[in-house]
């Protein structure tokens, strides 16, 4: 069976640069598969492929078991593929409403003469975030005033509203609390459910493995290996991304540190 989004062997080059060297994922409906790597893994660069900012320089991206090219941000909206970027590209002193639509509110009337429906984009907004299970106190305050967890959910349950079949995370618990990233980690599951395909890029095996049905490690622009849940648990997911030999070589480094002391 065709996957909904396949990465097959990309490569990408910066000069003499190799941001990715022959790394092969996919998604399925109803699947999270995570993609996790340390600074300078290539997740970022693997990012940018996915969403049309940047094309590969070798391998292919197939949709539906098709080859596409995905030239620009545009193309992937068009083929269902929408990325939420940590930055989340939200204005912080305008509405939750005018944040979930920026630029494509419902609208009454024709042509020039119409308006925005405003009491419908509120209707909208407050039934598509109970339906990822959020509970909004009010869609008129502003998206500022949100803890981070509720703004990555509102930029989620976007994403959803406007048909994304695949939906790319970018690092959405970096910079929240233990309780703010389980609230991120519940909407991923949300998504999820819903059946759209997610692809979860982080640094942080412990965020990864409980949402993750897949994982793809990357080391430098290269891939450790992809692993279904059932073939990994969290013990070793945590040492592969480590670097294994790195991780042992550096504690061999910090006990003879200690002797000195």
């Amino acid at each position: 069976m065709a996957h909904l989004l396949e990465a097959d062997h990309i490569s990408k080059y910066y000069g003499n640069v190799v941001a990715l060297s022959d790394i092969s994922a996919h998604v399925n409906a109803g699947e999270v598969t995570c993609i996790l790597g340390d600074n300078g893994a290539g997740k970022s660069s693997f990012i940018k492929i996915l969403s049309g900012v940047h094309q590969p320089d070798e391998g292919r991206l197939l949709v539906d078991g098709e080859e596409v090219r995905i030239a620009s941000p545009r193309d992937a909206r068009a083929h269902g593929i929408a990325t939420v970027y940590q930055d989340l590209a939200m204005v912080p002193l305008m509405s939750i409403w005018r944040n979930f639509f920026l630029g494509a509110e419902p609208r009454k009337g024709v042509g020039p003469l119409g308006w925005i429906d405003s009491r419908a984009a509120r209707r909208i907004v407050r039934k598509e975030l109970a339906d990822m299970g959020i509970d909004i106190r009010d869609p008129d305050q502003p998206v500022g005033t949100l803890s981070g967890g509720e703004r990555q959910s509102v930029a989620i349950s976007r994403a959803v509203h406007f048909g994304a079949r695949v939906l790319i995370l970018d690092e959405p618990t970096s910079a929240l609390g233990v309780k703010q990233a389980g609230v991120v980690l519940k909407y991923v599951l949300q998504a999820r459910d819903r059946g759209v395909a997610v692809i979860f890029i982080t640094h942080n095996p412990h965020h990864a493995y409980p949402v993750g049905d897949r994982f793809v490690i990357l080391n430098r622009g290269k891939s450790l290996g992809t692993y279904e849940k059932s073939e990994i648990d969290r013990q070793e997911l945590v040492r592969l991304m480590a670097g294994g030999r790195e991780l042992a070589e550096l504690e061999h480094e910090l006990e003879a540190i200690r002797a000195e002391v």
